[in-house]
């Protein structure tokens, strides 16, 4: 009995530690959510500065009737280049999974040969699995001050490979948030850039009297900001997904949360009952050995005189 309860305190113990990285692991998923969150809001302004050069280039260069740089164009090339941005570390669910299941889809459905830059090791090692060809896979930032530096190396190697060996179409998946720790899988064309999309900057009329002058044609000042857009693009296209792997996690902590709890509640209650089976067996075994060392109980004798009325 007494190994019994032991072990079922160590058990409690156990799963009280692990009830408590559970809660830590919660704490710090919710507060890197916010985090994440905060610097897709802070990209708004610049990302409309840009916007707002892009659209000034594209009308001069409309009204210039200029070729459009090779960023801006289709290239003829049977490549195409796509970055997953995926997770290293597990507890995540589904997360892999699901952004891995996007991008197979939507790369097979796209004319040319995919060839994948991957974010994370574990979507890297599903992308394999899938059948891409993988040319390089990434670290993923553990704060957002690391999403700058891996940004700028993807656009080095995205550059580089699209210079050497020609690349049609640079598309990127990741997965974004949504309320109550959901999210779902997106993708997005960055190059060539989308003609409806250029008519739109186009038609966004300059916010000021002082209208800007783009120097060099356009085509120094355009490429400028097309690199700046990509690099816009690509952070934002991070940091969701690291939001989105945070709420995941957090949905994954919330569940070991509860089944913790339960398995605690299903602990004590086998202690109380096992603790309470021990003390009932101790009063048994006192009551027992009272009755066995007590003495008989006294009964009357039979040649004791008995006491007869006194008649008058």
């Amino acid at each position: 009995m007494s190994d019994s309860l032991a072990a079922l305190r160590r058990k409690i113990a156990g799963a009280g530690d692990l009830h408590a990285v559970v809660r830590t692991m919660k704490a710090l998923a919710a507060s890197s959510i916010g985090d994440y969150e905060r610097s897709v809001l802070a990209l708004a302004d610049y990302d409309r500065m840009v916007s707002l050069g892009l659209g000034e280039c594209f009308r001069q260069a409309q009204a210039n009737s200029t070729a459009a740089p090779e960023h801006v164009s289709a290239k003829s090339s049977d490549l195409m280049g796509a970055i997953v941005f995926g997770s290293d570390q597990g507890l995540v669910g589904p997360f892999n999974d699901v952004i891995t299941e996007h991008a197979v889809h939507a790369l097979a459905s796209l004319p040319g040969r995919p060839q994948v830059w991957a974010v994370g090791e574990r979507v890297q090692a599903r992308l394999t699995n899938a059948g891409l060809e993988v040319l390089a896979g990434y670290a993923v930032p553990g704060s957002v001050e690391a999403i700058a530096p891996l940004v700028a190396q993807i656009q080095i190697d995205t550059e580089a490979r699209r210079v050497q060996g020609g690349m049609a179409q640079l598309h990127v998946f990741h997965n974004r948030p949504l309320a109550a720790a959901l999210y779902e899988p997106i993708s997005q064309r960055l190059l060539p850039l989308d003609a409806a999309w250029q008519q739109h900057l186009a038609a966004v009329p300059w916010p000021g009297k002082m209208l800007p002058q783009v120097l060099d044609q356009g085509a120094t000042t355009l490429r400028a900001l097309i690199r700046e857009y990509l690099f816009i693009s690509l952070f934002r296209a991070c940091a969701e997904s690291l939001a989105s792997e945070n709420a995941s996690r957090l949905a994954a902590m919330e569940r070991a949360d509860r089944n913790i709890l339960e398995l605690l509640d299903h602990l004590h209650g086998s202690f109380r009952r096992l603790r309470q089976g021990s003390i009932d067996e101790e009063l048994f075994d006192v009551t027992a050995g009272y009755e066995a060392l007590a003495p008989p109980p006294r009964i009357g004798r039979s040649d004791a005189p008995s006491l007869a009325p006194m008649g008058n």
